[in-house]
């Protein structure tokens, strides 16, 4: 079976995308591990299948690198707006729906892509540190100097920790740099570090604004990949609501791959 395919990027999230709106495409989880994976495939964080929606502008279904369907990716949602315009499905805003519910998004005049996320009710305190579902489940905890932080171990420790069975969770580490965040996420399904990762950054930011018991409603995060900014307001301790995901969400190549 051959396969067209486009391959996208935000702030080095890297995804593969699949138009998959004549319902043609049906992938296992090993085929779809092979398509993401760096050496014997395209090489990607996740990949996605872009579907018709009955009364929205289309359905995002996600998988991780480890070809298993997954909850919301922030990230991902953001290219796959970018791929719906440049497919001329959508024009400067629309409306679509993914695992968690649906979203709205728009594209700026910079051809950057702000997502609407869902809102935020409840956050868990854990020890120290912070639990919260901001459409993937994330752990969010504050440190001082994480440039030095093995991400990868200790991200899985706490991954795979009894806390968290049996589902897991994704895993953020952030530090204060003057007024931005800077951020490294262990994702779940993926298994080690990524550039970065919007429903993480996502995370860490609300939780920045519980951490420092701040009224401040917008951060601008740094990233292994780049830079993202996440605003929102602040109903509460526990409560967030217009949550909004900013970011470049570009182009990389595509191709047709034989599965």
């Amino acid at each position: 079976m051959k396969v067209n395919f486009y391959k996208y990027q935000g702030t080095g999230n890297d995804f593969i995308i699949i138009d998959n709106r004549k319902n043609n495409v049906s992938l296992s989880d090993m085929q779809i591990n092979q398509l993401c994976d760096q050496r014997f495939g395209i090489g990607a964080d996740g990949l996605m299948l872009l579907e018709n929606h009955p009364s929205l502008d289309f359905n995002m279904k996600y998988f991780n690198a480890d070809g298993k369907e997954s909850t919301m990716c922030g990230n991902g949602g953001r290219c796959l707006v970018a791929f719906a315009k440049s497919i001329s499905l959508i024009d400067k805003k629309t409306n679509f729906n993914a695992i968690d519910g649906v979203h709205k998004a728009t594209i700026n005049k910079n051809n950057s892509i702000s997502l609407q996320m869902q809102d935020v009710s409840y956050v868990r305190l854990v020890n120290t540190n912070y639990f919260l579902n901001t459409g993937s489940p994330h752990y969010v905890t504050f440190r001082d100097d994480i440039k030095n932080i093995d991400v990868y171990n200790r991200g899985r420790e706490i991954r795979y920790s009894a806390e968290f069975s049996p589902e897991g969770t994704n895993v953020n580490f952030v530090e204060f740099q003057n007024n931005k965040l800077f951020v490294r996420t262990y994702e779940r399904g993926v298994e080690n570090e990524t550039l970065s990762c919007g429903t993480g950054v996502t995370a860490s930011a609300i939780s920045a604004s519980i951490y420092s018991d701040s009224d401040k409603n917008s951060y601008d995060i740094i990233t292994k990949g780049g830079y993202l900014n996440v605003s929102f307001k602040k109903q509460d301790s526990n409560t967030f609501s217009d949550i909004w995901l900013t970011g470049p969400a570009t182009f990389v190549f595509n191709g047709e791959i034989d599965i």
